[in-house]
Order: C-alpha cells, then structure tokens, then sequence
C-alpha cells in the first residue's frame, strides 16, 4: 500500500502527496506500532509472571482486541489507497483484498471482540483499589 502511494500518480501528483492519504498511512503505521508494541509487553510479562499469571488474562484480551480492530482500520485503508486495484483477487491488489476477506476470521476465534473487551475492563475492575479516591 505504501509503495503504490509512492508510485501512483493522480492529477500529476504523487497519490502519497495528498493530505488525506499521508492521513490514513499514519493511522496504519499507528495502529501496527501500537499492536507491536503491546505484544511485546504481553509477552514480556508472560516470561516474568509465567503464562498462566492471573494478571495476564486482562492484558492478553485486550491484546487480541487491539489486534482485531487494527487489522480492521488497516484493511479498510488499504482498499481505500489502492482503489480498485483493492478488491480485485488477482494483480495488483490481491493480498490487500485476501487480508481485507479473512482478517475477521481469526477475531472470532477464543471470543468476540467485545466479549474480550469486556473481560479486559472487569478485570481491571476487579485490581482496582477499594479505597483510591480522586
């Protein structure tokens, strides 16, 4: 996607040289750093605590969520930039429009987002000090 924005003239313009696009590349870029970012949290504090710590189950849905609604936001742009070179299943576009297809499958796989959602917010509930006050 970034590449064809490089490449892709519109209007004598490069296509990356819209606002609107540089927009949506940093929402991409964004979400995947964040998703890398939480991962590698996650998976540092499974070798601390152990895989099985109780303080895990919170932070892993909530993983899994941030995962699933970034695959969302990157698949939606992706089509978006490449038009519709974007939904075609051969050339140009055929591994953005197999992601944009089948990246909702692995979000129902262990619970529906908001199913992890949930549980991430009533375990944050359930740590949260009886006594704290604002």
């Amino acid at each position: 996607t970034f590449k064809w924005a490089m490449q892709r003239k519109i209007f004598g313009t490069k296509l990356v040289e819209q606002a609107v696009i540089r927009e949506k590349l940093a929402q991409m870029f964004s979400a995947l750093e964040t998703v890398t970012a939480l991962q590698y949290e996650v998976t540092y504090s499974m070798c601390q605590k152990g895989s099985q710590s109780p303080l895990l189950g919170g932070r892993i849905a909530l993983l899994k969520y941030t995962v699933t609604r970034s695959c969302h936001l990157i698949a939606d742009n992706a089509v978006q930039i490449l038009g519709g070179r974007g939904v075609t299943r051969t050339g140009m576009g055929r591994i953005v429009e197999a992601f944009h297809r089948v990246y909702k499958i692995p979000a129902v796989y262990g619970g529906s987002e908001e199913i992890l959602a949930d549980l991430a917010v009533r375990m944050a509930i359930k740590a949260f000090p009886a006594e704290a006050k604002l």
